[in-house]
């Protein structure tokens, strides 16, 4: 069994993936702003700031897998990508795989086509910046990592988010940069993402890859 740190653990995604890796017996250790209402039993919650080196530092390096689920809003908003390029930093240096939870916009809708992202007029202005700053870490700032960095980008399909739970259903479909489903963008539950997200860990042939998750 490994040992999984999730950044942003008790989050939508990062508690799902925390609830997944766990009941499968990996020792998980899950840091966020704040602790869970609900702990999941067997899980090490650590409480810290995500924009603080000195809090990410011990957690990555006594990790066998990282897993980054942070959210580009709030007071995240205008630090992310920093945040990001330093989990990556730190990922490096102790020699350990990157795992990040992506968003829809970032993928394709055929192969060589343009990001859903390179075009947002049908989408609310107030959401642009958090969109372009999720996929801004596939397009340009994961791939400008040392190669010795191997990481893996896991989008969810269209539908997926706490407005939009969904049901678990127990499979999915995996894609690689282009939708599953590009039509609707189609939907995925929180339990079903991240069944696929911890196979993803456990099978380890995704290398410096974007793939999508979608049912």
């Amino acid at each position: 069994m490994s040992r999984i740190t999730v950044i942003g653990g008790t989050g939508y995604a990062g508690s799902a993936i925390v609830a997944e890796a766990a009941a499968r017996g990996h020792r998980v250790t899950a840091l966020s702003r704040s602790l869970p209402k609900a702990p999941i039993p067997n899980v090490t919650y650590i409480q810290g700031d995500a924009t603080d080196e000195a809090t990410l530092s011990a957690p990555i390096a006594d990790a066998d897998v990282v897993v980054a689920a942070l959210a580009p809003r709030g007071s995240l908003a205008g630090a992310f990508r920093d945040v990001y390029r330093t989990v990556a930093r730190l990922a490096d240096v102790a020699g350990v795989p990157l795992f990040v939870v992506g968003g829809y916009s970032s993928l394709r809708p055929a192969p060589g086509a343009d990001r859903f992202v390179t075009d947002l007029s049908h989408i609310p202005a107030e959401l642009h910046d958090e969109i372009r700053a999720g996929a801004a870490l596939i397009i340009e700032d994961l791939p400008a990592t040392p190669p010795t960095l191997d990481w893996v980008f896991v989008s969810p399909a269209l539908r997926f988010g706490a407005r939009m739970p969904g049901e678990r259903l127990g499979r999915y479909r995996l894609g690689d940069d282009v939708a599953v489903q590009p039509e609707d963008g189609g939907g995925i539950s929180a339990a079903d993402y991240a069944l696929g997200f911890v196979d993803l860990i456990e099978k380890g042939d995704q290398h410096r890859a974007q793939v999508n998750i979608g049912h």
